[in-house]
């Protein structure tokens, strides 16, 4: 499907004064201003800012004559689709929270987030997801009467308590976003409308878009990566969102090389994935008109940010954030494009400090854990104060769990996270900073490198996922790692698997590997699996 330059739409009308106020409101302000752009599109259906600014209205109409108050909230069993993008901002519109879950989660892990979150209605996103129709099937939800709006839906038994508002709207919850960490356990994470559009207002001037631009929105809207930063960063500036629901490197190739895609964001899995794939290919995958790819959401690998940008002949943009701040810290600028692995600069009204165990202050390049503090920051974990109040300080800061350093020209860098550090005969190894090393090899698509208690000390052990048809050889690996990392840094093991445990963003999840660790037996030593 291509995509053509739109025809010029005259001036750009001033935005407001001070930002909107919701989450909604991008959609409203282009639906007076330009009400015939193009906004959203799902395959071959585009919805003009006119009629999707009507669809919201439609859902919002649905949601309140089936009971939902302000301060109630909406679960939302989905993928990427003009169904789950409406009710999304439906909810906003009426003052309810959103909680988006992706379709691909198990059922049990529904039951249990519904159990903690209390929605007042459940919404399942239809046509675009077999993963969520099933949900569907086995909750009993209803759909008669709701084929223009795309879902089915089930009410919760009983009352339902809505939450009380306070403050302005901005200041208000808008989306409940359950994440699982490093932990496992689910976490729902209170984004104020403000913390959302925070990010949604620099995104979209970060990567200065433009009425001519075409956004591929593969990730996930019900994470905040997909949501925040490319989904409401590019409805902020009224361009054209292409909703994807889920990735297949095949169909990314097509869309990049047909539908005049512009600007695509992924994670260090997809674009791992894109590069194996040209490789297959035997030639570099075509993007005629893409203009600007970044990553986030993982470490990125030096070795995979060059072949991409090889692939793609353009900088590769890197940037750094989590749920909790909704979620971009930092990023790599457009006119000043990395050649390592910075997480780039911090974004404008965002404070950042480098600490030490005790919560002071360190100097520019040594590794601390990582401090933010702004408007991106999150309100706190739904029915969770305690939670709350380890991770934000009473002056507003928030301690991510994550080791960074900071260069002498503001640059960030990630080292890992402090849970995830590995004490080797008294030695700090950085998980991140194995990985990278590791990812070089030739025969390597993904690398996870995890600690394992023994004898009073911790091994390093590398879990590696081959390239489709290579099979590379654990002494191999050990001999590559040998020329590139310190004795104390060089892993004990090297455990080949078809797939490592991913989440539907694409993040690497280590406490189930490390759990693999635990139930296994004596590791052979010399890198054998």
């Amino acid at each position: 499907m291509s995509w053509a330059q739109p025809e010029s739409q005259g001036t750009a009308p001033e935005l407001p004064h001070g930002g909107f106020d919701r989450i909604d409101g991008p959609v409203a302000f282009w639906a007076r201003h330009r009400p015939g752009a193009p906004a959203v599109r799902e395959g071959g259906r585009v919805r003009s800012y006119a009629e999707f600014a009507s669809d919201i209205e439609r859902a919002a109409a649905f949601l309140a004559e089936h009971g939902v108050r302000p301060g109630d909230r909406v679960l939302m069993v989905q993928e990427n689709g003009l169904a789950a993008v409406t009710f999304l901002l439906a909810a906003s519109r009426i003052g309810a929270w959103a909680v988006p879950l992706n379709a691909r989660l198990a059922w049990p892990e529904i039951e249990a987030i519904r159990g903690h979150a209390r929605p007042r209605i459940t919404v399942y996103t239809l046509g675009v997801s077999p993963d969520a129709e099933a949900h569907a099937a086995r909750d009993g939800a209803a759909g008669p009467g709701l084929e223009a709006l795309g879902v089915a839906y089930s009410l919760a038994e009983g009352d339902v308590e809505p939450e009380a508002l306070s403050g302005p709207a901005r200041d208000r919850v808008a989306a409940l976003l359950y994440t699982s960490g490093t932990t496992g356990a689910p976490k729902g994470v209170m984004l104020s409308h403000g913390n959302i559009l925070f990010i949604a207002e620099r995104t979209c001037r970060i990567r200065r878009l433009g009425p001519e631009d075409l956004i591929y929105c593969v990730l996930p809207t019900s994470h905040i990566f997909g949501l925040a930063a490319v989904f409401m960063g590019s409805l902020h500036d009224g361009v054209l969102i292409d909703l994807v629901p889920r990735f297949t490197p095949e169909e990314t190739a097509r869309a990049l090389a047909e539908d005049g895609v512009t600007v695509f964001s992924g994670v260090p899995a997809i674009y791992a994935h894109l590069v194996a794939l040209a490789a297959q290919r035997g030639a570099p995958l075509a993007a005629p008109r893409l203009r600007y790819i970044s990553v986030g959401g993982a470490p990125l690998d030096l070795a995979l940010k060059r072949e991409v940008e090889a692939m793609f002949g353009i900088p590769l943009y890197n940037g750094y954030g989590l749920t909790e701040t909704s979620p971009t810290v930092s990023t790599t600028a457009i006119d000043d494009p990395r050649d390592d692995d910075s997480a780039g600069t911090l974004l404008a009204d965002v404070d950042v400090s480098i600490v030490d165990r005790n919560g002071a202050a360190l100097p520019a390049g040594e590794v601390g854990e990582l401090w933010v503090r702004g408007g991106l920051v999150m309100k706190g974990y739904y029915r969770d104060p305690a939670r709350t109040a380890e991770v934000l300080t009473p002056e507003g800061w928030l301690k991510t769990g994550d080791l960074a350093r900071l260069s002498e020209d503001g640059n960030l860098y990630i080292v890992g996270r402090l849970k995830e550090l590995i004490i080797r005969s008294g030695f700090n190894v950085y998980p991140a900073e194995v990985e990278g090393a590791i990812a070089g090899h030739p025969d390597v698509a993904l690398v996870a490198v995890v600690g394992r208690a023994r004898d009073g000390n911790e091994d390093v052990v590398a879990f590696v996922q081959p390239r489709p048809g290579a099979a590379p050889d654990p002494e191999a690996l050990a001999a590559f790692a040998a020329a590139r990392l310190a004795p104390y840094k060089r892993p004990s093991a090297f455990l080949i698997r078809n797939t490592l445990p991913v989440t539907a963003a694409g993040k690497i999840l280590k406490h189930e590997l490390k759990r693999e660790l635990e139930a296994a037996g004596p590791l052979e030593p010399g890198g054998r699996t």
